[in-house]
């Protein structure tokens, strides 16, 4: 165990950044150092051995799941369509709570048949949240730059806004975020409550933000540094997930990237927050005295 560790349970590894079992990449996180790890329906429902299975072993792992990436397509819709998504989201709101997880991404839809209007993506955003409070289950809504309409975080921001459901906040992927023209002052209209998961992942080319590496790895180290250590000064001090879709990585076993990944984890944590041991509840109590 590093004797960072009690300082690195904000830092949590993406499943999808491994190959392998799902039992062998739980293993290979937990091994690396992590405590908190980023599930993704497929995780349950392609095990070989059916989603009971799969749900005892992430149980048995002794890992946090932080966030479960699972709901694509969900805002927009109508009629038939809008109650076939309702249905796809109550089923991935019970595997979310399977897992002891509490929060569900929701990733802006890339439909181009779906409405648009701020009113039905309010509308539909509210109910999906109201779905998700008896389970204890926050959404954390992703714009991404393949989405129909919401591509960008402040798109997104505003909808949030707008909704006003305490369950319900922004995912900020930093590689979409760092890939627009953004600048600190964009990042200071958020709200630190609520932004309620950070994705973290650097890039291998500047020209196509898709190509990921840990971060620290490729070309945007120095942004991501700025990046991260602006919201830890706006307060924000929730979870990172790493994570990226590599092919290089992918081909290599379980064990030796989630290293890497614990590597760009201590970078993040020692020398870019610069964070020493603290008091116990130190973290917490500094953003209460923030406000």
């Amino acid at each position: 165990m590093s004797p960072f560790s009690v300082n690195m349970d904000d830092f949590g590894l993406d499943s999808g950044a491994l190959a392998g079992s799902l039992a062998g990449r739980l293993a290979a996180a937990r091994e690396a150092g992590f405590n908190q790890i980023t599930l993704h329906a497929s995780d349950l429902s392609h095990h070989a051995h059916g989603v009971d299975a799969a749900v005892a072993e992430v149980l048995g792992s002794g890992l946090r799941v932080s966030a479960f990436d699972a709901l694509n397509d969900f805002e927009g819709l109508s009629g038939p369509l809008h109650a076939c998504k309702l249905d796809v989201a109550k089923t991935l709101l019970e595997m979310c709570q399977a897992v002891h997880c509490h929060q569900l991404v929701l990733n802006a839809s890339t439909l181009p048949g779906a409405a648009s209007d701020n009113a039905t993506l309010v509308r539909h955003l509210r109910q999906l949240a109201m779905l998700a409070i008896p389970k204890n289950i926050r959404i954390a809504y992703r714009a991404h730059a393949g989405a129909h309409s919401i591509r960008d975080f402040g798109q997104a921001w505003d909808l949030v806004c707008m909704a006003d459901m305490p369950n319900l906040g922004l995912c900020l992927d930093a590689t979409q975020t760092l890939a627009s023209p953004c600048t600190d002052n964009d990042l200071e209209m958020l709200d630190a409550e609520k932004l309620f998961l950070v994705q973290l992942a650097d890039s291998l080319d500047l020209a196509d933000p898709q190509a990921r590496l840990f971060p620290g790895e490729g070309v945007r180290r120095t942004e991501l540094a700025r990046f991260v250590s602006t919201l830890h000064t706006l307060g924000y001090r929730g979870d990172y997930s790493l994570g990226l879709s590599n092919t290089d990585y992918q081909s290599l076993p379980a064990p030796g990237v989630a290293d890497r990944a614990w590597r760009a984890a201590l970078w993040l944590g020692q020398d870019v927050l610069q964070r020493s041991v603290p008091l116990p509840n130190q973290i917490r109590l500094r953003r209460v005295l923030t406000h």
